[in-house]
């Protein structure tokens, strides 16, 4: 028997998939298409098919809920690491310190990861990061401040960062944006699909 459990939460973004094991979060990210198809590719990132639980990740979803209604900044989760190590971990760890409704740049993240130069290093971490929202990869923008592509996505990350904003009294936020399948460009740092569980590097 796994124990390995996941739950479905509805969000403004969409259906956000949480994935849990006694360590913590091993995943949380907005999905689209077949749930099948998302547990498919999770059991094959764990080597264990997930099992549901309407408790998987403890009071995760009321964290989410109170994100979204901007009432909270920053989430209180314990996260299982085991699907990140080597400098993903590291990015990933600096990216938690960006501050709510603030951005940074790709460089930056790299500087603060302790990496200098590794900006497209950071971009394949915040692409292929198991932790959405959580790990606020959506704060990370490019050099010259556009936002990039963020997993075909960019209207989700769009209204993170305007829903951030306008919790911090900065802007109007805009209407949740539906989703769509685009495909992002290959030149893009963030060109994979953001939130995808990925294997645990070599």
């Amino acid at each position: 028997m796994t124990d390995i459990t996941f739950r479905v939460h509805p969000s403004p973004v969409g259906e956000i998939l949480i994935v849990a094991t006694p360590e913590g979060l091993v995943t949380l990210h907005p999905f689209e298409g077949p749930l099948d198809a998302e547990l498919a590719r999770v059991a094959t990132m764990l080597h264990a098919l997930p099992v549901p639980d309407d408790e998987a990740g403890g009071d995760v979803d009321r964290q989410l809920d109170e994100y979204f209604e901007g009432e909270r900044r920053d989430f209180d989760v314990e996260l299982d690491w085991r699907l990140v190590n080597g400098f993903r971990r590291d990015a990933l760890e600096a990216v938690r310190h960006i501050p709510y409704a603030e951005t940074a740049g790709y460089g930056e993240v790299a500087i603060a990861a302790g990496s200098p130069g590794a900006a497209r290093a950071v971009g394949t971490a915040c692409a292929t990061t198991p932790f959405s929202i959580v790990v606020p990869v959506h704060r990370v923008v490019r050099a010259d401040g556009s936002l990039g592509e963020y997993g075909g996505r960019p209207e989700l990350k769009r209204f993170l960062l305007d829903l951030e904003r306008e919790t911090a009294g900065e802007l109007t936020v805009a209407i949740p944006p539906a989703p769509v399948g685009a495909s992002a460009s290959a030149d893009d740092l963030d060109s994979e699909p953001v939130g995808a569980p990925q294997a645990a590097d070599e």
